[in-house]
This record gives C-alpha cells, sequence and structure tokens, in this order.
C-alpha cells in the first residue's frame, strides 16, 4: 500500500517532508495579503432623484427605464431597486466577486447613459449617480460643539464642506455618509386659494424661479469685434443665484394686462 511505503522507508519519508516544507516557505512571500479584502460580491449603486413625483410614477418613468438598460450587465448576479415617495429612485447591482468594482461601476455608467434619453426632463437635470459601494461599514464617528456654540445645520455643513470630502480620498474608501444631514436650504409655501385667485399655478411659480433665479454670463465691455482704438476689455459680472428671503420676495410669478405686478408673498418664504 502507498503507506507501508513510507512506514517502511523512513529515509523516503523525511525527504518528502522537508521538499513540501520548502516548497510552503518559497510560496509564502507570493500569496497576496490585503488589510480588508474583499469577501462580499462588489455592488454598484444608481440614484436618481424625480422632483414632485410619487413612488408609482418613479417606477414607471425612472427605475424601470434604468433597470431594463442595466440588465445583462458583464458579471452581474442580480440588482435590487426601491422607489420612493419623495422621488427618490436607487438601483443596487451586485456583481460576482472575482468582479473588479472599478470596471464594473464603469460598465454601469456606459449602460445608464444609453438610458438617459427615456428619462424624464427633471431627472436629466439633476443627474443620474453611479458609484462603486461597500457592504463592509468601517467606521462611525460622532460629532458634537462644545457649550452648544454651532447648531446641528453648521455642524452638518461643516463636515459636507471640509470633513467629507478629505475621508473620501483616503484609500480604500468607497463612500461617506452624514447621518442626519442637513443643509441650507429655500424653502416656498404656496397658497392654493391666493395662487386661484390670481390664476397662477405652481408650474407658474416653478418656471417664474428657474428664469429668474439662474447664474448667466453676462460677457465683457470693449470685446472682439471692437472699434479701432479700444484698448480696454472689461468683463461683466450680472447677480447671478439668489441667496436672501428678501430677493425671492421679489420675483416677478406674473405680469397682468395692466401692467400689474405678481409677486410672492413674504410670510409664503421660510428660511
Amino acid at each position: 500500500m502507498f503507506v507501508d511505503t513510507f512506514i517502511r522507508r523512513p529515509i523516503l519519508a523525511s525527504v518528502c517532508s522537508l521538499i513540501i516544507v520548502l516548497a510552503g516557505a518559497l510560496a509564502i512571500p507570493t500569496m497576496p495579503v490585503a488589510q480588508y479584502p474583499e469577501v462580499a460580491p462588489p455592488q454598484v449603486s444608481v440614484s436618481a432623484f424625480y422632483t414632485g413625483a410619487n413612488a408609482e410614477a418613479v417606477e414607471t418613468a425612472v427605475t424601470t427605464p434604468l433597470e431594463q438598460a442595466i440588465n445583462g450587465v458583464e458579471g452581474m448576479l442580480y440588482m435590487t431597486s426601491s422607489s420612493t415617495n419623495s422621488g427618490f429612485s436607487q438601483i443596487n447591482v451586485t456583481f460576482d466577486v472575482t468582479r473588479n468594482s472599478d470596471i464594473a461601476a464603469v460598465d454601469v455608467q456606459n449602460r445608464v447613459n444609453q438610458a438617459m434619453g427615456r428619462l424624464p426632463g427633471e431627472v436629466r437635470q439633476t443627474g443620474v449617480t453611479v458609484q462603486k459601494q461597500s457592504t463592509n461599514f468601517i467606521m462611525g464617528a460622532g460629532v458634537f460643539s462644545e457649550n452648544n456654540r454651532y447648531d446641528t445645520l453648521f455642524m452638518s455643513n461643516y463636515l459636507d464642506v471640509y470633513v467629507k470630502d478629505a475621508l473620501k480620498r483616503v484609500p480604500g474608501v468607497a463612500d461617506v455618509m452624514i447621518f442626519g444631514e442637513r443643509k441650507y436650504s429655500m424653502r416656498l409655501w404656496l397658497d392654493p386659494v391666493k395662487l386661484a385667485a390670481r390664476q397662477i399655478t405652481a408650474g407658474d411659480v416653478v418656471n417664474a424661479l428657474r428664469e429668474q433665479n439662474v447664474q448667466v454670463a453676462a460677457g465683457s465691455v470693449g470685446d472682439a469685434p471692437a472699434r479701432a482704438g479700444q484698448t480696454y476689455q472689461i468683463s461683466v459680472r450680472a447677480e447671478g443665484r439668489l441667496r436672501e428671503a428678501r430677493e425671492f420676495e421679489n420675483i416677478i410669478v406674473k405680469s397682468g394686462r395692466d401692467a400689474s405686478l405678481s409677486r410672492p408673498a413674504a410670510r409664503t418664504l421660510i428660511w
């Protein structure tokens, strides 16, 4: 038998044992070593926002076209999606564990670009985000202000401006999430009774905001073609996006035939 050969010949058994030990010692330097090895399948997240739409509209107009375009991408195992009443759509695509996450994200981005023409204009305007994500939660940290000097809105904005991007640049970090994040914004409350009295719809208000709250290039004075002897060229900087509540109060929502102007009431603006 095979075992009897090594029992009767101890020298052969010792030589074979030494060969196995040497082979293992030579193989140790070539073994891959990673501090955080990829033990879970790589995932790519696709998220989009459809302003003002409910879950059914988001599912029909955004999630389904994206799923149809992404389905069948190379190395994909399965994908899950969710559509909320807040207008948010998210698709998580899970790939084989041997699939490179960077290449998988590029493949998904190419599939999403093919479906961009089928998405609503509001979604194309805000954009569709494609990013790789990891299921491994590495660290959680809490931030506070001593003596309650700063409020939660200030702390959240500070983390978003100075801390979040710095952590994303750390090698191996896929994404950074701020729990309970708050951002400075302007909220407009509409009075349906007053809108109906002035024959104004919510769409008219949105269109007025888009037209009058924009950043435009005003050009320059003295640029070509210019008259002979023109020696100066001055750039013109115009007022851009609105910042204060009083500036939103001066937005012209509707103009009448008698030159009357309809503007938002001050109490409808909340910071």
